[in-house]
């Protein structure tokens, strides 16, 4: 799993992204759990995450509501399939608002610039 730590800092909040090639449900939740075992990542707040595998959107918010589906909108933009994206937050003690949107499409984005295979 390609992991970028500390990619956006607000207000206390800090982000991760993370992600690999991927080819079921069960297979992502099974990358997300292991990234959950990592000590830094086992005290963050959230671990949104999507995937399209065989032509289907699979997505999770974990506490984050909406963040899996700003995810997923961002894979189907790209047409990257097989391949999971995670936003890792912790949260800092000050509500974001909608800038917390904001953050999950820029760490995606920052994702795949940076790591993800194209189409």
């Amino acid at each position: 799993m390609e992991i970028l730590q500390n990619v956006i800092s607000d207000r206390g909040s800090r982000y991760a992204v993370s992600g690999a090639p991927c080819g079921s449900e069960e297979e992502a939740k099974a990358l997300v759990k292991s990234l959950q075992r990592r000590k830094k990542f086992a005290k963050a707040t959230h671990h949104s995450w999507a995937l399209i595998t065989d032509g289907t959107p699979v997505k999770a918010d974990d506490g984050e509501a909406g963040a899996g589906m700003v995810i997923l909108r961002m894979l189907e933009r790209e047409e990257l399939h097989d391949h999971l994206v995670v936003v890792t937050r912790w949260f800092g003690g000050k509500h974001l608002g909608g800038d917390r949107f904001r953050h999950v499409q820029e760490a995606v984005r920052i994702y795949l610039d940076r790591t993800a295979p194209r189409g």
